[in-house]
């Protein structure tokens, strides 16, 4: 029988370094690289998403970076779909599809298939979004806790994303969510021999220093003006999924005046480090996963050779 063509997945939290050695496997192997990050799908938003720079971009091209405009939407679904046609575009060049991100969503739809949900109904969704914006995310995610509690104990109150996507599909169905997702579609996972690796350090108090680091690296290199050209566009706002991603609600909500300089900073990190700790969560409940701590026995950062070396290590 013929092997199954090898395909590698490069997951972790966010500040964790992928995109580095990301770029370092596609040149040392010829492994060509598909995003997987709901961030960087969109176009204008490129310091507050860490998006790789134009000069890494000639080094190493990305797939499923900036092809959404901000005021459009991308789902799981669309993601599968998308990368599932470049892994056959880059096997059929007999090339290595190298999977880089955090976004473990995507990854879940990818490998496992998603459950045949009804589709986005825009007229459903906005009117939970007006009820959201009259009650609060905390009220919708209790009205969810009534219809569908299995999925509401695993949401925080505030995941405004995932309480509206809930209550759409039990308002547009009459089914809760958490029974759609016992019916699974078709995933990749049978289909490509999968290497599936997460980087991170061992403790958490150095990724929260590296997250902090990059966000005051960022305000730096003028993501509130990155914010401002979008909130002055006209045509987006703080519920859109491109506004809530992490960094851009809290720039979005100074620029609005909901708070001062130093909040927004500190909302901002301590939001990035919520993201992690999901990020975190899902990855320690993955299924053959293997990692590599970025840390030395001092608990210092490890260089990025040995870093990398680990992960070849693996590979071989």
């Amino acid at each position: 029988m013929k092997p199954l063509p090898l395909a590698i997945a490069l997951m972790g939290p966010t500040a964790a370094g992928k995109t580095d050695l990301a770029i370092a496997l596609h040149e040392q192997l010829g492994a060509d690289i598909i995003s997987v990050d709901s961030a960087l799908i969109y176009r204008g938003m490129d310091i507050g998403t860490a998006k790789p720079s134009l000069a890494e971009l000639a080094r190493a091209p990305h797939r499923l970076i900036d092809i959404r405009d901000p005021a459009e939407s991308y789902s799981a679904a669309e993601f599968a779909l998308d990368a599932r046609a470049a892994m056959a575009e880059i096997t059929s060049a007999g090339r290595i599809p190298l999977l880089v991100g955090g976004t473990m969503l995507y990854f879940k739809a990818l490998l496992e298939g998603l459950s045949p949900m009804p589709p986005s109904d825009p007229q459903v969704r906005t009117a939970l979004e007006n009820t959201a914006r009259l009650h609060g995310w905390p009220a919708l995610h209790e009205e969810l806790a009534q219809v569908d509690p299995i999925t509401a104990e695993r949401l925080h109150p505030n995941h405004s994303q995932r309480i509206s996507r809930a209550l759409e599909v039990y308002r547009i169905s009459g089914i809760p969510m958490s029974q759609w997702q016992q019916k699974k579609g078709d995933g990749l996972l049978g289909q490509y021999r999968w290497v599936q690796i997460a980087v991170a350090p061992q403790d958490r108090t150095l990724l929260h220093q590296r997250i902090a680091e990059r966000f005051d690296k960022m305000l730096e290199l003028g993501f509130i003006e990155e914010v401002k050209r979008l909130y002055h566009r006209g045509d987006l706002h703080e519920d859109m999924p491109s506004i809530r991603a992490v960094g851009y609600r809290q720039v979005w909500q100074y620029l609005g005046g909901k708070c001062d300089y130093a909040d927004m900073r500190e909302q901002g990190i301590a939001a990035t480090r919520q993201l992690a700790k999901r990020q975190l969560t899902w990855l320690k409940g993955w299924h053959d996963l293997r990692w590599v701590n970025t840390q030395d026995s001092r608990g210092e950062s490890l260089e990025f050779r040995e870093i990398f070396g680990k992960i070849l290590n693996i590979l071989e």
